[in-house]
């Protein structure tokens, strides 16, 4: 009998004694895979063990897109990245980069790893740009860049927006950021001057995209909510192939040579996954 009893109590000791920290890493990586990045980095507080399997390469691997060479090339070059772990690197990405002599921005989604662009009115083939009598470059914090393109006054009013670049597999929207008026702050408070806004009631805007793999959008509307920033709709377009660069134009138009056009404010266009829905849209 007593060596019954002797032997239930170690089993039951043996029982006691088994915790998280006795479950292997790999196992832990493994479980890591499934959980959203978020998830991932509240686990490896949990001990030692978690901690070092939440830092583990093929974990991170897995949440970053299939074209992250690419993105890391365009932030800081093939050089720089090779030594940087994949936690590290989905943690760069996740930071808003900018490239292009700074006229964009890439940065991915924290929560889904989803690739989100932002592009400046600087990056734009603005029609009549150069001339100061239709268009200035004002500086604003309102802008994530800095500036915006403002038109003054002019007939023909076209802006083209182009770009190469290796998208994650996904469906994705294009849209203009755009004001009607010119924003400043009075005594601290933030004014719009809508004095020079005119002529954008009597006929639409037409937006147009067209993509290297020959998807095609065409709508039109008209500007609205003036003072305020607008996102204004360009189109849709998938990446069905993710393992090469896709190039895309698309554009807003106003060329009815009939009446002037006057006091609209460029920031830029913000392209991202359709399924992360409003939230970036705040540019």
């Amino acid at each position: 009998m007593g060596a019954g009893i002797s032997s239930t109590t170690a089993t039951e000791n043996s029982d006691v004694g088994f915790g998280l920290g006795d479950i292997p890493e790999s196992c832990i990586s493994f479980l890591l895979m499934n959980l959203e990045p978020q998830e991932i980095c509240k686990l490896a507080s949990v001990n030692k063990n978690f901690h070092r399997a939440s830092s583990a390469d093929f974990v991170w691997e897995s949440k970053l897109p299939h074209s992250y060479k690419f993105l890391m090339n365009k932030v800081i070059g093939g050089e720089k990245h090779g030594t940087m772990t994949k936690k590290e690197i989905y943690a760069k990405l996740c930071q808003p980069n900018f490239f292009d002599n700074g006229t964009k921005e890439v940065r991915l989604d924290r929560c889904s790893g989803k690739a989100c662009l932002f592009i400046s009115s600087k990056s734009f083939k603005i029609t009549g740009i150069d001339d100061r009598r239709y268009w200035n470059y004002i500086p604003t914090e309102e802008s994530r860049f800095k500036s915006v393109a403002y038109l003054q006054q002019m007939w023909w009013v076209e802006v083209l927006g182009e770009l190469e670049f290796e998208f994650p597999k996904g469906n994705y929207s294009i849209f203009f950021r755009l004001q009607l008026g010119k924003a400043s702050k009075r005594l601290g408070r933030r004014v719009c001057n809508l004095d020079q806004v005119h002529g954008w009631d009597i006929k639409p805007v037409r937006f147009q995209l067209s993509t290297s793999d020959g998807q095609n959008s065409l709508s039109q509307c008209y500007l609205h909510t003036p003072g305020e920033w607008a996102h204004y709709h360009v189109g849709d377009f998938i990446i069905d192939k993710p393992n090469g660069p896709t190039s895309i134009k698309f554009s807003l138009a106003q060329i009815d040579c009939t009446h002037t056009k006057g006091g609209l404010c460029i920031d830029g266009a913000v392209i991202y996954p359709k399924e992360l829905g409003e939230r970036f849209k705040q540019f």
